[in-house]
């Protein structure tokens, strides 16, 4: 049975609404049957069949947030276009609530190229995906596991499972390190069955320390204030169930990267904590169809929400090039 969803009818995004697309919102379940939600954005005056695109991301965000300015952008620039919530998030359907899965949430772009497909208003050989962030990885992932994706963007990425399992910077990579992560984790199972509800791990710290590392800071920056805060997102408020972290652990989402044969460009700010993830990445694609932009001078959310230094001309370009290869 279809899962009824809840939308909300007004404006509620975190940029402004352009007058060059339209908007509306939309629904589409993914094969484990949860039904996600979705901003939905047109070019005006649009004509046949269109060239199209799914955005999700930043790990922790909503649709309103990074993605949506994503997706309408693109949609300016003649695509049309989907942002979307991921499984268990924001107005997205599934139960438990604020949950991660590293299959399921590859599967949530797979099943937005499903509902694209079987648009009448899209060119379904034209269909590709952008990920932000935790998403970015995830976007990978989908590219390797569906044909149907002609061109994938992974922009200011996170490997979700590389960062759970090993650290930042791969500092905690050890059988020891990883054995008391696991350890804590499980406690934390007892705990949760106990309670007969899912302890959240808390979004981005509030008040920020005065020491807090700059990459903290950079996510307070986007997150806690007026320039990104929205009250739907995860990382603007409690954050992730504490015991998502297990299956990332567990799961790497890379490991058959380098088998995707349709094109795929990997972007991230050179001065951003994450962008070793980006670079490391890269080097397991193959193919004259593989590219990696580093953005001078830009840090991780400087690629959420800087239309001065998102690439969108270069994104266009990519899109564009690819689907009529």
């Amino acid at each position: 049975m279809k899962e009824k969803l809840k939308l909300t009818k007004e404006w509620d995004k975190v940029f402004e609404k352009s007058d060059k697309v339209n908007h509306e919102k939309v629904t589409f379940h993914n094969r484990y049957g949860i039904t996600l939600a979705a901003d939905l954005y047109i070019p005006k005056n649009a004509n046949g069949k269109l060239p199209a695109i799914a955005v999700c991301g930043p790990f922790g965000a909503v649709k309103e947030q990074s993605s949506g300015l994503y997706a309408q952008e693109l949609a300016e620039r003649g695509f049309l276009t989907i942002a979307f919530d991921p499984s268990f998030t924001g107005e997205s359907g599934g139960q438990p609530r604020y949950v991660a899965s590293p299959d399921i949430n590859t599967e949530d772009f797979c099943a937005a190229v499903d509902y694209l497909s079987c648009r009448n208003d899209v060119d379904a050989e034209k269909i590709g995906i952008i990920g932000i962030c935790g998403w970015g990885g995830m976007a990978i992932n989908a590219a390797a596991i569906d044909t149907r994706i002609k061109a994938t963007v992974a922009s200011t990425m996170y490997d979700m499972t590389r960062v759970n399992a090993k650290g930042y910077f791969d500092s905690a990579d050890s059988e020891e390190a990883r054995f008391e992560t696991k350890k804590a984790l499980n406690a934390q199972r007892i705990t949760d069955y106990k309670n007969g509800n899912y302890e959240l791990g808390g979004g981005v710290v509030d008040p920020l320390p005065e020491d807090a590392p700059f990459y903290v800071k950079d996510y307070y920056d986007y997150y806690k204030t007026k320039r990104g805060y929205h009250k739907r997102s995860l990382n603007s408020n409690g954050g992730w169930n504490k015991t998502s972290a297990l299956s990332f652990i567990n799961m790497p989402i890379l490991a058959y990267s380098s088998e995707i044969r349709s094109a795929v460009l990997v972007m991230h700010g050179e001065k951003a904590h994450s962008c070793y993830f980006s670079k490391d990445a890269f080097k397991n694609l193959k193919g004259d169809n593989k590219e990696l932009l580093i953005i001078p001078d830009a840090v991780h959310t400087d690629l959420y929400d800087r239309k001065d230094i998102i690439p969108f001309n270069k994104l266009e370009e990519f899109f564009k090039n690819n689907f009529n290869a």
